[in-house]
């Protein structure tokens, strides 16, 4: 214990107080500048992001998931059914789901005093959309009970809300897991910060061709997607997050299991 601080078990501990004040510089000094205000929800976006990096010991688990054959399906139920088109998005809630009924511990949460963790019998997942308020995370609810196309359908219009409108504070609580897909953008792994009180957030990047060895050693090529499972090292071990992101590749890369 030499050179360590005791903490008396009776205070409260705020994590991040004896951090040195932002640096306030005048950057007119150094050439022509433009000041413009953050909106309210990148202000609160802020606050939040900054207090879940400081206070949750976050780590980051990158696996990827071949979804060849979910692809192919997914197109041709967008040809047979062109108005109710499907993107990826609906697949990965409806694997998510499955992977947090395999796992329960990824569908808890820590109480207010961080000594019990409390387990949710709800599926209710998060969906991270990008507007022109900022980063909002509506929350699809009882998506267990849920199929694809019923998924698909509540998620473009509370998505179109949330771009068109905003959301109210209902509208984003109450979530258990959430999903931030950069798919559209690119990239091949990023770390997305764990949404309090959840306890991991899965991020998705651009899905690509890799090849693989098959029959008699020819080359085999497979769509690939990206898996990046940011997770609360208080509540989730590292065997843990690797035994989830492999299930969520098995559900992905079996389709069958998650069509309705």
């Amino acid at each position: 214990m030499s050179g360590e601080t005791l903490v008396d078990a009776h205070k409260p501990v705020v994590f991040g107080s004896d951090l040195p004040p932002w640096p306030q510089v005048d950057f007119t000094e150094f050439g022509e500048v433009e000041s413009k205000p953050l909106s309210r929800v990148q202000k609160l976006t802020a606050q939040y992001m900054s207090r879940n990096w400081v206070m949750i010991p976050h780590v980051t688990h990158n696996d990827e998931a071949d979804i060849t054959e979910l692809e192919l399906s997914r197109k041709a139920r967008n040809q047979d059914a062109p108005a109710a088109k499907l993107t990826l998005l609906p697949y990965l809630i409806k694997a998510a789901v499955a992977a947090l009924q395999a796992y329960p511990q990824f569908n808890a949460s820590l109480d207010g005093t961080g000594k019990s963790l409390i387990f949710k019998k709800y599926f209710h997942i998060g969906v991270a959309v990008d507007t022109r308020f900022g980063l909002l995370v509506p929350v699809l609810r009882d998506c267990d009970q849920k199929s694809i196309a019923q998924i698909a359908a509540e998620l473009q219009v509370i998505t179109s809300k949330a771009r068109d409108k905003g959301l109210s504070m209902a509208e984003m609580s109450g979530g258990c897991f959430t999903i931030s897909s950069l798919g559209s953008f690119g990239g091949t792994s990023f770390t997305p910060i764990v949404n309090a009180p959840e306890v991991a957030i899965l991020g998705v990047t651009r899905a690509q061709e890799k090849p693989c060895r098959g029959a008699d050693d020819g080359i085999d090529w497979r769509l690939t997607l990206p898996l990046s499972l940011s997770y609360d090292h208080r509540v989730v071990n590292g065997a843990d997050a690797a035994r989830f992101t492999s299930k969520l590749s098995q559900l992905l890369g079996d389709v069958k299991t998650l069509e309705d």
